[in-house]
C-alpha cells in the first residue's frame, strides 16, 4: 500500500514538474517494496503493485518530465517483461514509450513503437490506449514522409 501511496505522489510531482520530488517519491516506493514482509496482508486495490509496476510508473514520470535518456531503459525493460495477454495495459505503456522516443528525437522508434500499440489495442474493451496515442500521432504527423510513419499514420486512421 506504502509503494502505490509512492509511486501516486512520484506521478503527480512529474505533473507538477517536480523531477526531485518525482526521485524522492520513486525512491521510498522502492523502499517499500524492498520492505514488505513475505505473506503480508495487502488491500486488495494496492496488492498488484509490484516492481514491474513501479518500472513502468518510473518510466511514465520520466516521460512526463521530459527525461527520456531515464524513461527508455525503464519503460523498455519493464514492457518486456509484460505479456501481450494483458493487451489494454501494454498498449497504454508503450504509449509513453513512443512518446519518450520522440522526445528523444528517436522518430522511427517512437513510430514502430505506436505501431505496436495500434496492434495491441485493436479489440480492446477500453478507449484509454487509443486516447493515449492522439498526441503522440499529432506529434508524428510533422514527419509523415517518412515511410514508417506514413504506415503507422495509416493504422491510426484505418
Amino acid at each position: 500500500m506504502r509503494a502505490l501511496l509512492h509511486e501516486r505522489m512520484a506521478w503527480a510531482c512529474a505533473v507538477a514538474n517536480q523531477p526531485q520530488r518525482v526521485e524522492q517519491a520513486l525512491d521510498a516506493a522502492r523502499s517499500a517494496l524492498e520492505e514488505q514482509q513475505d505473506g503480508e496482508p495487502q488491500r486488495d486495490w494496492a496488492a498488484w503493485v509490484d516492481e514491474t509496476k513501479l518500472e513502468i510508473m518510473t518510466g511514465r514520470c520520466w516521460t512526463e518530465l521530459r527525461r527520456p535518456l531515464r524513461a527508455v531503459p525503464v519503460l523498455t525493460r519493464a514492457i518486456n517483461r509484460y505479456d501481450d495477454y494483458h493487451a489494454r495495459d501494454k498498449a497504454l505503456y508503450l504509449s509513453w514509450l513512443a512518446d519518450a522516443y520522440l522526445a528523444a528525437g528517436e522518430v522511427e522508434e517512437a513510430a514502430a513503437v505506436t505501431s505496436r500499440s495500434l496492434d495491441l489495442s485493436i479489440g480492446v474493451a477500453s478507449v484509454r490506449p487509443r486516447r493515449r496515442l492522439v498526441p503522440v500521432l499529432d506529434q508524428l504527423r510533422q514527419y509523415r514522409d517518412l515511410s514508417v510513419v506514413q504506415d503507422v499514420l495509416e493504422k491510426a486512421a484505418a
